[in-house]
């Protein structure tokens, strides 16, 4: 029965949201590509075996594959789904008006960019929906209560304090204090509080603290505090316009840490361990349908649109930021790269998005396995 029970939580809610994401992100690949006269020979969902297809009257197969772990847009004359060769020799003059790889690289481009420039855009459609809705819900920076013998105990925090700054950067809600928090790299922060109308200012190193359900340590900076209430929010009402831009400046300042916090693993500030891949993501997604609402489901969905979208952005060889910089290239040389020469480029970008899956599945068995037997 347990078994049941959790692929319902975990498999379910998983499939859905990457089959919903990755129809998103390749569909900004194919309308692209279909308004600047380019066609699209296959789209799927999944790799593999294709379980389902239908072609339409545009000679495009949509289809369902058998590996529910991406997904991919094929377009005329490509020997794959990345687009990193063709093959011309099957194609007519006519054919060849249509095919990807005998477009100006402006089009290129563009119809790249348009894959992870949908991912932002479902994220801004969800948060403005919500925001119109529900109102721009955030809790206070205001300390609830302080957990026992942790850094804030231990440097005199106490609840009902208002947090102010956290190493000069101001913060306007607990969720932003939060992520100042957990981005800082040197052990300490500096801290500014209101206790009352008296303004206090503290250095504070930061440890490792016990928190959740199932006593699991975690390995993040922790300050040891709560929100005033995991409850209760003050929603502000809000125009369609307004929730727009809030939307967009809400996607902007996801995407600000998110860089923030691959700058400094690279860098050697922040530990790799951090990296998480498709077995974290099927985690938290059943975390989040077995104890949270809709809502934080839906909230959870853009947030790793717009973590989809950016980092397709990187500049990683087989990913649409390798291709951007290898069309930008093209364009500013104004001819194409050598074939031979995008091949290897495409060969190391492979290997080095290998490495990167075998790490990032590496650590979310290492964590499950914390969870399990901590």
């Amino acid at each position: 029965m347990d078994f049941i029970v959790n692929i319902i939580y975990y498999v379910v809610p998983f499939l859905f949201l990457l089959g919903v994401l990755v129809f998103v992100h390749e569909f900004g690949h194919y309308i692209i590509a279909k308004i600047t006269g380019v066609k699209v020979a296959e789209f799927s969902i999944g790799f593999g075996k294709m379980l389902w297809g239908k072609t339409d009257s545009s000679g495009t197969l949509w289809k369902v594959s058998a590996v529910p772990l991406g997904g991919y847009c094929k377009f005329l004359g490509d020997t794959d789904a990345a687009s990193s060769g063709n093959d011309s020799s099957e194609l007519s003059e006519e054919d060849k008006k249509y095919a990807f790889a005998f477009q100006n690289p402006f089009k290129k481009l563009a119809i790249v960019i348009g894959g992870p420039a949908f991912n932002y855009l479902f994220a801004v459609v969800v948060f403005a929906c919500i925001f119109t809705t529900f109102g721009k819900m955030e809790f206070p920076p205001v300390i609830g209560s302080v957990i026992e013998n942790s850094p804030a105990a231990k440097a005199g925090i106490k609840a009902k304090d208002k947090i102010v700054s956290v190493d000069g950067r101001k913060v306007k809600s607990f969720n932003e204090f939060r992520q100042e928090i957990e981005m800082s790299t040197s052990g300490e922060v500096k801290l500014v509080l209101m206790r009352g109308k008296k303004e206090l200012k503290l250095n504070v190193k930061l440890a490792p603290v016990v928190v959740g359900e199932n006593k699991e340590q975690s390995k993040k900076p922790m300050l040891g505090v709560t929100s005033v209430t995991e409850i209760e929010f003050s929603p502000t009402k809000m125009t369609f316009f307004e929730a727009v831009k809030e939307a967009f400046v809400e996607c902007y300042n996801i995407s600000a840490v998110t860089l923030r916090g691959v700058g400094q693993m690279i860098t050697g500030k922040r530990n790799t361990d951090e990296l998480g891949g498709i077995v974290r993501i099927a985690e938290m997604s059943g975390d989040i349908t077995k104890t949270s609402s809709w809502i934080d489901f839906l909230v959870f969905m853009a947030l790793l649109s717009i973590n989809l979208g950016l980092i397709n952005l990187f500049p990683i060889p087989m990913l649409d930021g390798g291709h951007v910089v290898i069309y930008l290239i093209e364009i500013i040389l104004r001819r194409e790269i050598n074939e031979q020469a995008k091949e290897y480029i495409f060969k190391f970008g492979f290997f080095l998005l290998i490495a990167l899956m075998v790490l990032a599945t590496y650590n979310d068995f290492a964590r499950l396995f914390n969870r399990w037997f901590s």
